[in-house]
């Protein structure tokens, strides 16, 4: 039998070599066709400047930018990391966002070239801190005349003068949430139905409670006004201590190389100005409770709930309304929920619905249900805030 013959080797392009002495130089070209050059050229052939890309994608954010500190933010926003700035030759962003800076021609250089943006002045300061001390001066004043006239007012002119006083507290309120650190956009809808609830909760929510608890409500339920006295003068507080974060937090974007170094340093910054709120706030819950030793109201409640308010509008103030609106609602759900369980209790068959709050209550009395309420709420709102407050998106307007 004779050798069994071979089939001609495919050249480059796939197809059968010819049989024959052009056999032997279609094999020998085989390797200068695979490595051509102008095969070479087409595999590498891609952006050389990889910045310029992202120049044309975020030219707008580039041209309305003020300073570098804006575009990095507005990556970041964009979701560019530090270890995705190395795609683009980069170290970070930061350093990605000067080179966009440099290259882009923008609007608002002029901005730029006649000196730093200004930061607010003392009249500034001075002017919001007064509009922030206004509700806490309505609230005192209002306290010291009923005070003043127990026993020689009769009931329907102590409650116009409450009533004379929560209109002066309220249009001081407007006045100081529209300006100064503690302004913010019109955030979710109910957020001012939640807050409502909740400060009426603080000053009635104990007793009512309490009377459903006991097979009421029956009778006027007692006020608590003491709680409503505190959390009013702790907007001043609130109001210095949300211009520390943005002003110290704005320092230290201008001072960072890299995004997780900004984090690691607003993360702390953070917690010290809510610790430093709190303190604040205890202390002046603390000598609104002197000046009505017969409530007997804990200060712990209100204190949870001046942090869940405090966390809310900082949130909302650096562009973060849907948290704060949903910490809210949550904590508004809870106080709700907690005498109506306890009144659908009483129908057969039902009587477990009521045990959760009486088990709260008799370890806590009527003032753990709040405490709860507003202290979970306060406590996720802070998480949330330790990711989304230490990004330099959340102050780029700072």
């Amino acid at each position: 039998m004779g050798r069994p013959t071979e089939a001609p080797a495919p050249d480059a392009g796939g197809e059968p070599a010819d049989e024959g002495p052009g056999a032997v130089r279609s094999a020998l070209r085989a390797p200068e066709i695979a490595y051509h050059p102008a095969r070479r050229s087409a595999v590498r052939r891609g952006p050389a400047d990889p910045v310029k890309v992202l120049m044309h994608r975020h030219r707008d954010l580039c041209e309305r930018a003020v300073d570098p500190l804006e575009i990095a933010a507005g990556l970041e926003a964009h979701g560019l990391t530090d270890r995705t700035a190395a795609r683009y030759r980069h170290r970070d962003v930061f350093s990605l966002a000067e080179e966009l800076y440099a290259r882009v021609p923008g609007a608002g250089r002029a901005v730029r070239d006649h000196g730093p943006r200004p930061g607010p002045g003392k009249e500034a300061r001075a002017g919001w801190t007064l509009s922030a001390l206004l509700p806490g001066a309505a609230c005192l004043a209002t306290a010291g005349a009923l005070r003043a006239t127990e026993g020689v007012l009769g009931g329907e002119a102590r409650f116009a003068v409450t009533a004379a006083g929560a209109l002066l507290a309220l249009l001081g309120l407007r006045l100081c949430l529209r300006g100064g650190p503690l302004r913010a956009q019109d955030g979710a809808g109910g957020v001012t139905l939640y807050v409502c609830w909740l400060l009426g909760y603080v000053v009635y929510g104990d007793d009512l409670l309490a009377q459903v608890i006991s097979g009421g409500p029956d009778g006027h339920w007692t006020a608590a006004p003491a709680p409503l006295l505190g959390l009013s003068l702790a907007l001043a507080p609130a109001a210095w201590c949300a211009h520390l974060f943005a002003a110290h937090s704005r320092h230290r974007l201008a001072g960072s190389h890299g995004l997780s170094e900004f984090g690691a340093g607003v993360r702390p910054l953070l917690f010290g100005v809510v610790a430093l709120f709190l303190c604040a706030l205890t202390a002046l819950l603390f000598l609104a409770g002197l000046g009505h030793p017969g409530a007997g109201v804990s200060p712990v409640g209100p204190a949870a709930l001046g942090a869940l308010l405090f966390l809310a509008r900082l949130l909302a103030v650096h562009g973060f309304p849907e948290p704060a609106a949903t910490g809210l609602a949550a904590a508004c759900a809870v106080e709700v929920a907690a005498p109506f369980l306890v009144l659908a209790g009483r129908l057969p068959g039902l009587g477990l619905l009521a045990r959760p709050v009486e088990a709260v209550v008799a370890a806590a009395g009527p003032g753990g249900v709040p405490v709860l309420a507003c202290g979970i709420a306060a406590f996720g709102l802070l998480v949330h805030a330790s990711v989304t407050l230490t990004r330099a998106s959340a102050h780029a307007s700072a």
